[in-house]
């Protein structure tokens, strides 16, 4: 089963009603025993840094999530929250991916929303039969740097980023995969089989 953890934020309705089109067993939770016994996790992505790191740290799960080794997947903000730290409210986060989170430059329309393209740097179980170069819908006014090991595909917005991220069993997104069609439902369902 897979957890969708309840922040008090995010775009949990999208996410579960992705999971319900793919026939995969969730739950909405915050409980930590429940994600603790979990098989994958999702933090779906929305709302600000500094917020989401306050109510996982009110839920107890901070030091939950920098342990687990189950497979997880961060959405758009729950990329964001697995780098070092943000500019967006200054905060500290949880440190699983060494990276700073930025913000695009006021010369840009922000916040980037709509398609735009993802490049595949190097291929992975997440994006299995995803052809590069495939667009993707984003939402977001933040970015991360962080090195390349641990960037699977990029994206160009004035500057090229990373767009989706792995280290070990923790797998990010800044894309909104519950929102990007057919091809964002083929990346969930990658996510789901992963062992």
């Amino acid at each position: 089963m897979i957890a969708i953890i309840n922040y008090q934020a995010g775009n949990i309705t999208s996410v579960a009603n992705a999971l319900n089109k793919l026939g995969v067993d969730y739950v909405i939770t915050a409980d930590k025993e429940i994600i603790r016994k979990a098989d994958k996790i999702i933090f779906p992505g929305q709302g600000r840094a500094g917020q989401a790191i306050k109510e996982l740290k009110k839920a107890g799960l901070i030091d939950l999530i920098k342990n687990t080794s189950v497979p997880f997947l961060g959405i758009c903000l729950g990329l964001q929250i697995l780098a070092t730290s943000s500019d967006e409210d200054n905060t500290r986060c949880l440190g699983i991916i060494p990276g700073t989170v930025k913000k695009f430059s006021s010369e840009l329309k922000i916040p980037q929303i709509g398609w735009n393209k993802v490049n595949l740097t190097k291929r992975s179980f997440l994006t299995q039969d995803i052809p590069d170069s495939t667009y993707f819908y984003f939402v977001h006014s933040y970015y991360l740097i962080t090195e390349n090991k641990y960037i699977i595909g990029k994206t160009n917005y004035d500057i090229e980023y990373p767009t989706i991220i792995n280290k070990n069993n923790f797998y990010a997104t800044q894309f909104h995969p519950e929102k990007s069609g057919d091809v964002g439902l083929k990346l969930l369902n990658n996510f789901c089989k992963l062992c």
